[in-house]
């Protein structure tokens, strides 16, 4: 077996080399984003995505090997440890395959089988499968025993015939043969459970569902098994002919895997009837269980995948920036919350209006905002996008038309997660004397400034941009999400001195008692003034300094390159960088012309290699770049509030809010994302909707048709679409097969065709079971 750093390398098509550094570093306790960033000499420059990908596969394969270790050592004390197991265990390479092998020596509760060979019939079971020109019933009579419940012939060969079955179920050879089997030639069958139609009528695309096992995506297959799990559909592979009385094709494997043949050999019959009842007893659920199994962890892995991805690009939506602004989270009966927050995000004052039904007091709620607006100077106003939000925008409206000297914009934003947050200890904590409903207000306002600071306080699975995020693994979900803010915060770093402590508790070596510690120093001993400043933080050492400095920011501090991305440890290089070109540092920050001009390699040594210094020399030109992308909004059409007013044909602009496999989901203004489906994004062929499209784009959509009872809107980004038919895609996709077309590769395709000599065993087996 490859050791874990081969084996990874080989996934990854990097150097083993690579692997080990990167593997050493993060068992130092190195993060992903500082090993990205700042030890690209040691693993070969990877960057944060091969990282993860490599972080996860060494939890997996660590885990693989615990299991391995704990596997052997079981065998080994029943004493069953041969040299020939002991080879296929250590070449196993899955957690299946691993298991399959310790089938057979798994402690489990007294079967069938055991109770038999307990009562000696493994001589038995033994006779008639190593030599079929026995006759079963003779050399049944020899072994009745009527103290163990072995009174008949009948009894016996049940009592031999289960010492096989469960022979036959642990051979991890033949479980692979059939595992394989099913995956590639198996249909995944979903029905509807009688009954259950109206009730269950938001999976009626599953009522009768047919589809290759192999090629069901993530999406479909998390619907089918949350509509089994739900009551309303029911699940199952197929494959061959599945009516009563049929040979199974699996059936066909198990014989010839033992090599069973119909020689008309007395014992001949019954051992076809063993082979049958071991698949339709003991592998035919275990299988599918087990394969259902793996077709849900990957669709997870897929979904989370999916929900990692939107959540990026969320976090890195453009900043609107250090702009006073207004926060409106609207509402109808209850009112609608209003905060006004400074450029910094500090709250300076807020209230609560009824502009809307059933209050109806627009012109006093217009005087209420313009009184606020002119007070702080407002720059931008912020809606969030929930009931009353298309009033309320015109409310803003309004309110910019009335206020033309403050020359104030309007933006709808997600409040996606802001009653969450509002709720929240954390949110306590930062306004223990505002009320809860405020809070909300505060958070929309925030958001729109800076996403990823506010995003941070709320947790991720809160934020809506997964699908079926509630159907997958929460811990899987909860490390993907974690690792993606992660990469985002550090990507972007903080202003030490600005940050919130729950924006700090995302910086690469920092944890949430750290990030407490720093606040609380910042605000009794004032802004740091330098990065070094940091170590006076209670609990903060040295190894936790190197891991966090590069990203904490130090704005117009003694020296200039604490507010840039350079870390600490390179200060010595840039030094001499500037004393070899005679130049200052603070001049050669920003001077484009001049740095772009000198070879890095020039100011290599043992010390900094070229990754280093080239990351330098670009940082230098522009420090602290924000890779985030220009502000910009998207304006709904006047009138287009609710799925009523949509019209078939329109054309509208809207915002990505969510990417899934089958394409993208986009807010339009009513209340009701609608879908483009991945055969509507683009005039060429799309493979990966997220190649097109991303979370937060701004898009133009026509309007293809609507599904007011099922709140439905289907969109598409090809104006050339004719409403109200099916996009045609620009090369044809595998689809899933209708129920007639399934029967007929069932017919076609079968592994083996129920007739000849194998059929003849098993019908005599059947004539067998009846006597």
């Amino acid at each position: 077996m490859d050791s874990i750093s081969s084996r990874i390398a080989t996934e990854l098509g990097v150097r083993p080399q690579q692997v080990t550094a990167t593997i050493a570093l993060l068992d130092e306790g190195a993060t992903v984003p500082f090993i990205a960033r700042y030890r690209k000499e040691i693993t070969g420059s990877l960057d944060d995505t091969q990282l993860r990908n490599l972080e996860e596969r060494l939890r997996y394969l660590r885990e693989l090997d615990e299991r391995r270790a704990s596997i052997l050592a079981s065998i080994d004390e029943q004493g069953k440890l041969t040299a020939e197991l002991q080879q296929a265990i250590a070449l196993a390479d899955t957690k299946t395959r691993l298991e399959d092998l310790y089938l057979p020596y798994k402690k489990k509760r007294r079967t069938k089988g055991q109770i038999a060979l307990e009562a000696g019939l493994g001589e038995l079971a033994d006779l008639l499968f190593n030599d079929p020109n026995h006759n079963p019933q003779v050399e049944a009579a020899r072994f009745i025993d009527a103290e163990h419940n072995f009174a008949d012939e009948k009894a016996v060969l049940e009592g031999a015939k289960y010492i096989l079955m469960e022979r036959f179920a642990e051979d991890a050879e033949l479980l692979q043969r059939l595992r394989n089997m099913l995956q590639q030639d198996a249909l995944l069958r979903a029905r509807v459970v009688t009954g259950k139609e109206q009730d269950g009528a938001k999976f009626s695309d599953y009522f009768e569902h047919d589809e290759p096992f192999k090629r069901v995506p993530s999406h479909r297959a998390l619907a089918i098994f949350r509509g089994r799990n739900e009551g309303f559909l029911t699940a199952s592979l197929s494959l061959g002919d599945d009516s009563p009385g049929s040979m199974h094709p699996c059936e066909v494997v198990i014989a010839e895997h033992f090599a069973i043949k119909n020689q008309e050999r007395p014992a001949d019959a019954w051992l076809a009837e063993v082979v049958r009842w071991t698949w339709r007893v003991k592998l035919s659920s275990h299988l599918e269980t087990d394969l259902f199994g793996q077709l849900r962890e990957q669709a997870e892995t897929e979904a989370i995948n999916v929900f990692a991805r939107n959540l990026h690009d969320l976090l890195l939506a453009a900043p609107a920036g250090p702009r006073c602004t207004l926060g409106i989270d609207p509402g109808l009966r209850t009112g609608c919350k209003i905060a006004v927050v400074d450029a910094t995000g500090k709250v300076l004052d807020t209230a609560t209006v009824y502009p809307h039904v059933p209050h109806n007091k627009w012109d006093a709620t217009l005087a209420t905002l313009a009184q606020l607006c002119k007070k702080h100077q407002v720059q931008l106003i912020a809606i969030g996008n929930g009931t009353g939000s298309r009033e309320s925008d015109r409310l803003a409206i309004e309110l910019v038309k009335l206020l033309p000297e403050l020359r104030m914009s309007k933006v709808m934003v997600s409040e996606a997660g802001a009653s969450v947050y509002s709720a929240s200890e954390l949110a306590a904590l930062e306004f223990p004397d505002l009320d809860v409903s405020l809070r909300g207000a505060v958070s929309i306002a925030r958001r729109l400034q800076d996403p990823l600071a506010e995003l941070v306080k709320i947790d991720p699975k809160a934020i809506g941009v997964g699908q079926y995020q509630h159907d997958v693994s929460q811990a899987q979900l909860a490390r993907s999400l974690d690792a993606v803010v992660e990469d985002c915060v550090n990507a972007v770093g903080v202003d030490v001195n600005t940050a919130s402590s729950a924006l700090l508790t995302r910086i690469s070596g920092l944890n949430a008692t750290l990030a407490k510690n720093i606040v609380a120093f910042r605000d009794e001993h004032g802004a740091f003034s330098s990065r070094t400043a940091l170590k006076k933080v209670p609990r903060l050492g040295e190894k936790t300094f190197e891991l966090s400095a590069g990203f904490l920011r130090v704005m117009n501090g003694k020296n200039p390159l604490d507010a840039s991305a350079v870390h600490p440890e390179t200060y010595p290089l840039v030094t001499r960088i500037a004393q070899d070109t005679q130049r200052d540092i603070r001049s050669l920050i920003g001077d484009s012309a001049f740095l772009q001009q000198l070879d890095p390699q020039q100011f290599t040594d043992e010390t900094y290699g070229l990754p280093t210094v080239t990351d330098i020399l670009q940082e230098l030109d522009k420090p602290a770049r924000d890779p985030r992308p220009e502000f910009k909004t998207a304006e709904f059409q006047d009138g287009v509030e609710s799925l009523k007013d949509l019209k078939l044909g329109m054309i509208l602009e809207g915002v990505i809010t969510n990417v899934t496999n089958f394409g993208a989901f986009v807010d339009i203004g009513v209340h009701q994302d609608g879908l483009v489906h991945i055969s509507a994004l683009s005039e060429s062929f799309v493979k990966d909707p997220y190649q097109v499209v991303k979370a937060g784009d701004i898009v133009k959509v026509k309007v293809m048709d609507v599904d007011i009872p099922r709140a439905r809107i289907a969109l598409s980004m090809r104006m050339s679409d004719t409403p109200g038919e099916k996009p045609q895609p620009a090369a044809r996709e595998p689809k899933a097969r209708n129920t007639a077309r399934s029967e007929r590769h069932t017919q076609q395709d079968k592994p083996a065709p129920n007739n000849g000599a194998m059929a003849a065993l098993f019908a005599n087996a059947r004539q067998l079971k009846k006597k």
